[in-house]
């Protein structure tokens, strides 16, 4: 049931013809209380799509009573055109639900650039449709109208203590920190505060999703939003909700990765031994977006020199020649040199992991990535055709 798992909301996910496939585009998520509390985190990436400008003044108060969400078109530098149809759909979703149109939040993905009086009549016609079609069970629907590139739907659900918390994901490639390629909605019917919210989320994207770094590239117009109906009358404790809060960006990121385009291995880095927690995040990074690594595990090739040559490029604190790599569970360098040799590992299963103990302190990260294979490539090549 992904975001309607929770008490308190209802959704819905419509074809509007935003895609050619017509499969649905447009879905609609509503928080009905009675508390509206919202949070959001917004992608880094200076150039913002005009729904993400929209959404950072609307979420400014910490409340919100409804999200729009379109998928086949960013709706990204579309100009002043762009920004007045994410301001025109939030006014057609509070015009159908009787609330005022700063409470209403807007995301979009897509095709960046594009965007034209049809697209906008699509998105409000497509708003229309959806508000009729609001339904307790509608998360399943919602879920698949954000997809794009997408095979699947993602979602999570998770409860604990008489509260519940759901999600839904999209996203399938330019996986990078600032978020990545993401639109992402959570819901919960625990009592939230708007500071409490804020800081939960935050602190929850922090160790899952800005640690997905499938291909180096930052999107325009990601956006993951947290949204509190306090339906279930129960404040939680504050490291037991943020846990489970963790969990599900944590099992929704996963989904994500498991997801990218044409990646054929799923790679966990593990960086251990860091003198910091920024360190350890900034080497496991250098090897996520490491071409001739990710081509590598790509062709089952245990070369671990790559891992080596990578983290090197770095300024955290460590010594190359002090250092460990250990690919499933093999331990092919040690101390800067080879130990066990590379044909005792078996790069065929989807799921790789990779550990690098650099022997400077006692802080640790976790770095998500995939391969780089010809079919990443092919769909990225052809995206716009």
């Amino acid at each position: 049931m992904s975001v309607t798992a929770a008490q308190g909301f209802v959704a819905a996910g419509v074809a509007a013809g935003l895609k050619s496939t017509g499969r649905p585009d447009v879905a609609l998520v509503v928080n009905r209380g009675p508390q509206k509390t919202a949070a959001a985190v917004f992608t880094s990436n200076r150039a913002k799509a005009n729904p993400i400008m929209w959404s950072a003044e609307a979420i400014k108060n910490g409340t919100a009573e409804a999200i729009v969400l379109n998928s086949g078109g960013a709706n990204c530098f579309t100009g002043s055109f762009g920004f007045q149809t994410s301001h025109l759909t939030a006014e057609k979703a509070a015009e159908l639900l009787g609330v005022g149109a700063v409470d209403v939040l807007v995301c979009s993905t897509g095709l960046i650039g594009t965007g034209d009086e049809v697209f906008r009549q699509k998105v409000l016609d497509g708003t229309t449709a959806a508000a009729a079609a609001l339904s307790a069970d509608g998360g399943e629907s919602a879920a698949r109208a954000i997809m794009t590139t997408d095979t699947v739907p993602k979602q999570a659900t998770r409860s604990e203590g008489g509260w519940t918390i759901g999600g839904m994901a999209k996203g399938a490639g330019m996986l990078a920190p600032g978020l990545a390629t993401m639109l992402v909605v959570i819901t919960t019917d625990a009592e939230l505060t708007p500071d409490e919210a804020d800081q939960h989320l935050r602190a929850a994207t922090r160790t899952t999703f800005d640690r997905l770094d499938s291909d180096g590239a930052m999107s325009t117009n990601d956006q993951v939003t947290l949204l509190a109906s306090g339906a279930s009358g129960i404040a939680p404790d504050a490291d037991a909700f943020r846990a489970a809060l963790t969990d599900v960006c944590l099992d929704l990121a996963t989904q994500l990765m498991g997801d990218a385009e044409g990646a054929s291995h799923d790679i966990l880095i593990t960086v251990t031994g860091a003198e910091t927690e920024d360190d350890a995040v900034t080497v496991g990074r250098s090897v996520a977006r490491n071409s001739l690594f990710k081509t590598a595990v790509f062709g089952n090739d245990p070369n671990w020199g790559r891992v080596l040559a990578a983290i090197g490029t770095t300024d955290a604190r460590f010594d190359p020649y002090d250092t460990d790599v250990t690919m499933n569970g093999v331990r092919v360098c040690t101390k800067g040199g080879p130990d066990r040799p590379r044909e005792d590992v078996d790069l065929t299963p989807r799921t790789t992991t990779v550990e690098i103990d650099l022997r400077s302190g006692s802080e640790s990260a976790t770095i998500m990535t995939n391969d780089l294979t010809h079919a990443y490539v092919h769909e990225n090549s052809a995206y716009s055709s």
